[in-house]
């Protein structure tokens, strides 16, 4: 079983645990211990921590991710009812290779059980591992990623927490249907990667468009399967982190509130935070990150792919040559756009043929603006 790779909690946070107060959310996790392995059968969180550094290429190889957990299993959690465990964590392999494979192997076991893992790493080439985790589930995945650069890099070169996403592009099996990137800071990323985003028609949005209306990115996580925050995407005012100084960036209320739209999303399925320098600063305001993710998730409501259109109203608007249907949920008030497939083309998209949309999106429609969204969508079904 791949269980075996993973590693008990330091006694000395067991015992920091222990002390913490009862109602204290440290006191409500199952925890992975030298006596204690926590049981997946009813669980719906499991934490796991990835200390493997390598991929951040100046980093000394792990970090120890104790500050988190003291700081999260402080907190106090909220009205919530879904059982949480944490699994101790995955000890680097003798290669990044060997750690990504166990944190894939890992992944692919919760995620089949329905149990979402939280991985609290580490670097972020690690989420490598986490995309290869649905290779055996049969469907295309969707990354969505809080970063502040695009982690494109060179084909022959080393992976790294730089360079992941060029692997997930290119490696096969390939699953990736589409990468969203939420909060990019131009002058991070060459012309020549932006150029490749809109060929390869993935969705960006600058960190401007999104600190001026966070809530244009509910959509985009609403229809992700896994999600990654680079801490260095948080400007460093706010996440403590003074070890590499960022000037700009999200600040505290935005991530959290990023982060609380990921978990509410009812597709995503597993959730990863990485690129943080493991101080006691950058501690707290993770923790509260992770918070706000488990917050989300007990307000899902399962609603489209798992439920029926049926039970939407259906807007009809006529643009020049076709119609766009569009459904608004009277529970959510959430709106979602039909995906009008090419007939005689085997798609790509065969899991759902609804988009995750906005209420603008819809008013652009009504203006005879087609919306972006659903022109890259059908483009990424085509070719």
């Amino acid at each position: 079983m791949p269980f075996e790779y993973l590693e008990p909690l330091d006694h000395a946070l067991v015992e920091f645990v222990g002390e913490l107060p009862s109602q204290s959310l440290g006191r409500k996790v199952v925890m992975h211990t030298e006596e204690v392995f926590p049981e997946t059968e009813n669980a719906a969180i499991a934490i796991i921590g990835v200390p493997d550094n390598r991929g951040m290429n100046d980093k000394k190889g792990h970090v120890h991710l104790n500050y988190i957990r003291k700081e999260l299993y402080s907190l106090f959690p909220g009205n919530w009812d879904k059982a949480i465990i944490d699994f101790g964590n995955i000890p680097s392999g003798e290669t990044p290779q060997d750690t990504y494979y166990a944190v894939k192997s890992i992944l692919e076991v919760l995620i089949k059980d329905k149990v979402v893992p939280i991985v609290i790493g580490g670097s972020q080439d690690l989420a490598y591992g986490m995309y290869r985790a649905y290779d055996k589930l049969e469907q295309m995945v969707n990354l969505v990623a809080i970063d502040s650069r695009f982690d494109f890099g060179k084909e022959d070169e080393p992976m790294s927490a730089r360079s992941y996403l060029t692997k997930i592009i290119v490696d096969e099996p390939n699953n990736l249907f589409n990468y969203s990137n939420i909060g990019f800071q131009t002058y991070y990323n060459s012309q020549e990667e932006i150029d490749l985003i809109e060929k390869l028609y993935f969705d960006a949005y600058r960190l401007g468009e999104i600190s001026k209306d966070p809530s244009i990115a509910e959509p985009v996580f609403r229809d992700a399967d896994v999600v990654c925050v680079d801490m260095t995407a948080v400007k460093s005012a706010d996440s403590g982190n003074i070890v590499k100084f960022i000037p700009n960036g999200f600040d505290g209320k935005e991530i959290c509130t990023l982060a609380r739209y990921a978990g509410i999303s009812d597709k995503v399925s597993s959730f990863g935070i990485f690129n943080q320098e493991d101080t006691r600063q950058e501690a707290a305001l993770i923790a509260q990150v992770v918070w706000y993710f488990i917050e989300g998730m007990h307000y899902r409501s399962n609603e489209y792919p798992f439920g029926s259109k049926e039970q939407y109203l259906k807007y009809i608007v006529p643009m020049e040559g076709e119609e766009l249907v569009f459904y608004k949920s009277d529970k959510t008030d959430r709106w979602w756009i039909d995906v009008p497939f090419v007939s005689g083309v085997d798609n790509k998209l065969k899991r759902n043929t609804l988009l995750p949309c906005s209420y603008n999106d819809y008013i652009s429609a009504c203006n005879n603006e087609f919306p972006e969204r659903l022109w890259k969508a059908q483009r990424k079904n085509i070719i």
